[in-house]
């Protein structure tokens, strides 16, 4: 009768600590990664499909790539940074992990003082940072018809943003359109609506195939 309970016992015992190596061994399931795309007509897909917007075909080149994320299309049509801070600290609900900030590209267009755009842009880096949340940060470019001190000033609050707090930095939303050798969009109207102003599907392909490195680095960030 002892000999039949230490046998058993040794044998549920073997078996527990079988079950236990094999769990140690087995790689552990990632969890989705969620992110939120906090941005304007550019990010909201503008004039496109649905399945041609930018946040649809990053998700799709994310996914090819056997990526386990969410993407949340935060982007809303005319939005300046004002409107993004807005609406960015109800926006990082619980679970998200990752952001990409994506504004500015109005404020520019309105003309407004690029300091004014710069401390917009800090405040939602400083939402990020108060929750936790790993930050790609686009860039805009401003053109030069607003005179040499508004470019300068607008231009560069981006990547000193960026710099100083620590988030990932994209140099442009249209940098793949525009390219290293610089151009204007003008030259690129094949890849832009009517407007020149939004991107067409196929430059929209371009632009999630030069950014996607970026938020992958992004992603690596928010599963941490």
């Amino acid at each position: 009768m002892l000999r039949h309970f230490r046998y058993g016992t040794i044998a549920r015992l073997s078996k527990a600590l079988i079950l236990g190596i094999v769990c140690l061994a087995a790689p552990a399931r990632a969890e989705t990664v969620h992110i939120l795309a906090l941005g304007d007509s550019l990010t909201a897909g503008y004039g496109l499909m649905d399945e041609d917007g930018f946040v649809p075909q990053m998700r799709a080149w994310l996914a090819e790539r056997g990526h386990d994320v969410r993407l949340v299309n935060g982007g809303v049509s005319g939005d300046t940074t004002a409107g993004g801070l807005a609406r960015a600290e109800w926006s990082l609900t619980p679970e998200i992990g990752g952001m990409i900030v994506a504004l500015g590209g109005n404020d520019m267009l309105r003309g407004i003082d690029p300091a004014v755009v710069r401390a917009n842009i800090e405040a939602i880096l400083d939402i990020a940072d108060q929750h936790h949340v790993a930050v790609l940060l686009v860039g805009a470019l401003a053109p030069g018809n607003y005179g040499p001190e508004y470019k300068t000033a607008f231009d560069a609050l981006y990547p000193e943003l960026a710099q100083s707090h620590g988030a990932l930095f994209y140099e442009s939303f249209f940098k793949a359109l525009i390219g290293d050798e610089g151009g204007s969009l003008a030259e690129l109207s094949a890849l832009l609506q009517s407007d020149g102003l939004h991107p067409t599907a196929e430059g929209v392909r371009r632009i999630v195939a030069d950014m996607g490195p970026s938020v992958e680095a992004l992603i690596d960030r928010a599963a941490r």
